[in-house]
Protein backbone atom coordinates (compact mmCIF):
# COMPACT_ATOMS: atom_id res chain seq x y z
CA UNK A 1 0.00 0.00 0.00
CA UNK A 2 1.19 3.25 -0.98
CA UNK A 3 1.99 5.85 1.83
CA UNK A 4 -1.00 8.53 0.08
CA UNK A 5 -3.59 5.17 0.31
CA UNK A 6 -2.07 4.23 3.63
CA UNK A 7 -3.19 7.89 4.67
CA UNK A 8 -6.16 8.08 3.35
CA UNK A 9 -7.46 4.69 4.63
CA UNK A 10 -6.78 5.29 8.20
CA UNK A 11 -8.20 1.65 9.19
CA UNK A 12 -6.03 -0.06 7.54
CA UNK A 13 -3.55 -0.22 10.58
CA UNK A 14 -6.42 -2.39 12.71
CA UNK A 15 -8.19 -4.20 9.90
CA UNK A 16 -6.74 -7.49 10.65
CA UNK A 17 -7.65 -7.43 14.65
CA UNK A 18 -11.62 -9.08 14.07
CA UNK A 19 -9.53 -12.28 12.57
CA UNK A 20 -7.16 -12.61 15.21
CA UNK A 21 -9.46 -12.16 17.77
CA UNK A 22 -11.74 -14.75 16.59
CA UNK A 23 -9.07 -16.69 15.94
CA UNK A 24 -8.02 -16.38 19.64
CA UNK A 25 -11.61 -16.53 21.02
CA UNK A 26 -11.87 -19.82 19.17
CA UNK A 27 -8.43 -20.94 20.52
CA UNK A 28 -9.44 -19.95 23.93
CA UNK A 29 -12.52 -21.57 24.08
CA UNK A 30 -10.64 -25.05 22.89
CA UNK A 31 -7.50 -24.59 25.89
CA UNK A 32 -10.06 -24.35 28.01
CA UNK A 33 -11.57 -27.70 27.09
CA UNK A 34 -8.47 -29.68 26.67
CA UNK A 35 -7.27 -27.93 30.33
CA UNK A 36 -10.28 -29.07 31.98
CA UNK A 37 -10.23 -32.26 30.96
CA UNK A 38 -6.29 -33.08 32.24
CA UNK A 39 -6.18 -30.76 34.87
CA UNK A 40 -10.01 -30.20 35.87
CA UNK A 41 -11.40 -26.21 36.29
CA UNK A 42 -7.98 -24.69 36.99
CA UNK A 43 -6.62 -26.14 33.99
CA UNK A 44 -9.69 -24.85 31.80
CA UNK A 45 -8.92 -21.57 33.78
CA UNK A 46 -5.51 -21.05 32.84
CA UNK A 47 -5.29 -22.51 29.58
CA UNK A 48 -7.88 -20.13 28.24
CA UNK A 49 -6.23 -17.24 30.61
CA UNK A 50 -3.42 -18.00 28.86
CA UNK A 51 -4.60 -17.13 25.66
CA UNK A 52 -6.41 -14.32 26.24
CA UNK A 53 -3.54 -12.79 28.49
CA UNK A 54 -1.40 -13.10 24.32
CA UNK A 55 -4.76 -11.68 22.95
CA UNK A 56 -4.58 -8.60 25.07
CA UNK A 57 -0.95 -8.11 24.56
CA UNK A 58 -0.64 -8.23 20.43
CA UNK A 59 -3.69 -6.44 20.68
CA UNK A 60 -2.36 -3.80 22.98
CA UNK A 61 0.66 -3.71 21.22
CA UNK A 62 -1.57 -3.12 17.43
CA UNK A 63 -3.51 -0.55 19.02
CA UNK A 64 -1.08 1.38 20.27
CA UNK A 65 1.51 1.11 17.20
CA UNK A 66 -1.18 2.35 15.12
CA UNK A 67 -2.01 4.90 17.24
CA UNK A 68 1.73 5.77 16.91
CA UNK A 69 2.01 5.34 13.61
CA UNK A 70 -0.67 7.61 12.36
CA UNK A 71 0.78 10.24 14.99
CA UNK A 72 4.21 10.15 12.96
CA UNK A 73 5.84 7.01 12.31
CA UNK A 74 9.17 7.68 13.67
CA UNK A 75 7.27 7.00 17.42
CA UNK A 76 6.81 3.35 16.40
CA UNK A 77 10.35 2.26 17.52
CA UNK A 78 10.11 4.34 21.07
CA UNK A 79 6.90 3.30 21.51
CA UNK A 80 6.66 -0.32 20.59
CA UNK A 81 10.10 -1.14 22.54
CA UNK A 82 8.47 0.80 25.59
CA UNK A 83 5.73 -1.36 25.92
CA UNK A 84 7.32 -4.26 24.77
CA UNK A 85 9.88 -3.67 27.97
CA UNK A 86 6.74 -2.60 30.00
CA UNK A 87 4.50 -5.85 29.14
CA UNK A 88 7.35 -8.22 29.60
CA UNK A 89 8.45 -6.99 33.45
CA UNK A 90 4.31 -6.79 33.83
CA UNK A 91 4.04 -10.10 32.71
CA UNK A 92 7.14 -11.83 34.47
CA UNK A 93 6.29 -10.30 37.36
CA UNK A 94 2.93 -11.92 37.35
CA UNK A 95 4.42 -15.36 36.40
CA UNK A 96 6.77 -15.23 39.46
CA UNK A 97 3.69 -14.63 41.71
CA UNK A 98 1.32 -16.90 40.43
CA UNK A 99 4.18 -19.06 40.65
CA UNK A 100 4.82 -18.36 44.04
CA UNK A 101 1.03 -19.82 45.25
CA UNK A 102 1.32 -23.21 43.49
CA UNK A 103 -1.60 -22.43 41.47
CA UNK A 104 -2.34 -26.36 39.57
CA UNK A 105 -3.03 -24.09 36.55
CA UNK A 106 0.06 -22.56 36.24
CA UNK A 107 1.58 -24.90 33.28
CA UNK A 108 -2.16 -24.96 31.45
CA UNK A 109 -1.64 -21.29 31.44
CA UNK A 110 2.01 -21.48 30.15
CA UNK A 111 0.41 -23.65 27.59
CA UNK A 112 -1.67 -21.17 26.40
CA UNK A 113 0.37 -18.52 26.43
CA UNK A 114 2.42 -20.05 24.10
CA UNK A 115 -0.66 -21.86 22.05
CA UNK A 116 -1.61 -18.06 21.83
CA UNK A 117 1.26 -17.14 20.13
CA UNK A 118 1.31 -19.72 17.69
CA UNK A 119 -2.21 -19.34 16.45
CA UNK A 120 -2.00 -15.47 16.48
CA UNK A 121 1.46 -16.07 14.41
CA UNK A 122 -0.22 -18.18 11.91
CA UNK A 123 -3.36 -16.77 11.14
CA UNK A 124 -1.62 -13.19 11.14
CA UNK A 125 1.04 -14.39 8.54
CA UNK A 126 -2.29 -16.10 6.64
CA UNK A 127 -4.06 -13.32 6.76
CA UNK A 128 -1.15 -11.05 5.13
CA UNK A 129 -0.75 -13.80 2.52
CA UNK A 130 -4.17 -13.81 1.72
CA UNK A 131 -6.40 -11.17 2.26
CA UNK A 132 -3.84 -8.38 2.56
CA UNK A 133 -1.79 -9.33 -0.12
CA UNK A 134 -5.28 -9.60 -2.21
CA UNK A 135 -6.10 -6.07 -1.20
CA UNK A 136 -2.73 -4.50 -1.96
CA UNK A 137 -2.56 -5.91 -5.41
CA UNK A 138 -5.91 -4.98 -6.56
Amino acid sequence: MRAAEAAADRGWRLRHLPVLLIASAVLAALAAVVGGVTRGADGALGAAAGVAVTAFSYTLTTVVLAWADARDPQLVLPFGLGLYIAKMTLLGGVMVLVGATGWSGLIPFCLGIAAGVLIWTGVHIWWLATVHARRVHN
